[in-house]
């Protein structure tokens, strides 16, 4: 059997993030496409109370899942989920090798910032038409089903709003993909977290509580030990708090802005997602800048001494030289927005975690990103060619930044900074959520990663 290049680059674009499950038969010519990938990955089966797992150049940590017979007794709406989950996984396969686009999308996902544009677009279609979340009722505000919507952590708040409004909600459990679990970590900083105490106990209990009360009353998270289900958190404390969940932790999908492989961020299973500042929670004021020729500053950066990496950057820039704009106070009078849409090139580097709202602020007001950042999973690498429209940067190479930027041909800096432009409505904030949109991005992120999950019961094994 011969696999097309078309095919490979298909396989390539949905399996390497990815949890996979028991659809895949690794036979013959099949299995030498895993060779093809850029990194490791599982193929995993939930298979009637037992996880069993091939391993792909990686430790498999999966525990073993025990079912209630309530989750027995729901085998066949079970499969009828599955199958349908296997004729999406069918069509973008099918339609890869024979689709030309020629649809009547308001918007067609296309050029070198996707990793494969035709496959993300089959792929979002599909989940269109058949993705279907159900959000637990259960908690109250301001926890749970409540976040916050202006500034760095908005993202939170704006989520869940939209999720539970969203055409993707389903009121009827049983048709659900996946389970949302509409906790805010923000909000548990806020009103459970203790000033200054440094006691992680209330916050991590809260949210064990609240998963015990959704695995007593129903039968989903039992039935996968969390697999299908999923939290989004934007709060630097976000993985900490899942840890006091060891399903949570090992099985589920987390959607974090702290996207840092060192603190047990897993990019098989877990979606990394963007930090957006929102200073009166709306994007207005925050979208577009001057072309190319109206910017005069090579690069800039302004920020406190957070983390390891910053008091690198200013130990070697800050007052260097007049082109390198590196700050960690702006002189007064000077606006930070002002100075991201006057320059070339914006900084962004980790702070105390990974996550970092400025590469958003440079998408939007067209300044080409400069990451600099150790073991971070950029949001939605799973669709986007980042090499296309940034510029990542090893922080031992922070030294050398002028010359590397100097070194980029002015022909492709042009086409770094068109290219932001275009792929920046992927990263817009819409209230109402808008195709394609930051909501939907994500959305689709936990799409690809149950797709590639597969439950089974009893009578299919």
């Amino acid at each position: 059997m011969a696999w097309s290049s078309t095919s490979l680059k298909l396989l390539w674009f949905i399996l390497p993030l990815l949890l996979v499950a028991g659809f895949v038969v690794v036979t013959g010519p099949q299995a030498s496409i895993y060779n093809w990938l850029p990194f490791s990955h599982y193929l995993r089966t939930l298979n009637n109370g037992s996880s069993t797992s091939t391993l792909v150049n990686q430790k498999d940590d999966a525990p073993n899942v025990t079912f209630s017979s309530v989750a027995q007794k729901r085998c066949s709406k079970l499969e009828k989920l599955e199958a349908g989950l296997a004729k999406a996984r069918a069509a973008i396969l099918k339609e890869n090798k024979n689709w030309n686009n020629q649809t009547e999308d308001e918007y067609i996902p296309h050029g070198p910032m996707y990793l494969n544009a035709t496959a993300f677009h089959r792929s979002y279609l599909e989940m269109e038409k058949k993705f279907k979340v159900y959000v637990y009722k259960e908690g109250e505000p301001p926890v749970f089903h409540f976040g916050p919507c202006k500034h760095t952590y908005a993202i939170e708040g704006y989520f869940i709003h939209a999720m539970e409004i969203s055409k993707f909600r389903t009121s009827d459990p049983n048709k659900a993909h996946v389970y949302f679990l509409p906790m805010s970590v923000t909000m548990l900083t806020q009103f459970i977290y203790v000033r200054d105490s440094h006691e992680w106990g209330l916050m991590k209990n809260t949210a064990l509580d609240y998963v015990n009360v959704i695995s007593n009353k129903y039968p989903y998270w039992n039935r996968s030990l969390g697999a299908d289900h999923f939290i989004l958190a934007c709060h630097d404390w976000g993985p900490e708090i899942s840890f006091a969940i060891p399903y949570l932790y090992k099985n589920s999908i987390r959607a974090l802005c702290n996207a840092n492989t060192s603190e047990k961020f897993n990019p098989t299973k877990d979606v990394p997602i963007p930090e957006i500042h929102l200073p009166y929670g709306t994007t207005e004021g925050l979208l577009g800048g001057p072309p190319p020729s109206e910017r005069p500053v090579l690069v800039f950066f302004a920020g406190g001494l957070h983390g390891p990496i910053r008091p690198i950057l200013l130990q070697h820039w800050e007052n260097k030289d007049k082109d390198v704009q590196i700050h960690k106070y702006l002189p007064k009078g000077i606006s930070y927005y002002d100075m991201i849409k006057k320059s070339k090139y914006c900084i962004c580097p980790s702070g105390y975690e990974v996550a970092s709202p400025r590469m958003v602020e440079g998408i939007y007001m067209g300044c080409v990103p400069v990451l600099i950042k150790d073991n971070y999973v950029i949001p939605f690498s799973d669709v986007l060619n980042w090499n296309t429209f940034s510029v990542i940067i090893p922080v031992k190479d922070i030294p050398n930044l002028k010359k590397i930027l100097l070194d980029i041909p002015q022909e492709k800096y042009l086409e770094m900074q068109k290219r932001g432009i275009q792929i920046r409505k992927h990263f817009e904030v819409n209230s109402p959520p808008k195709r394609y949109d930051v909501f939907h991005m994500i959305l689709h992120s936990i799409w690809l990663r149950r797709l590639n999950v597969r439950i089974r019961d009893v009578d299919e094994s």
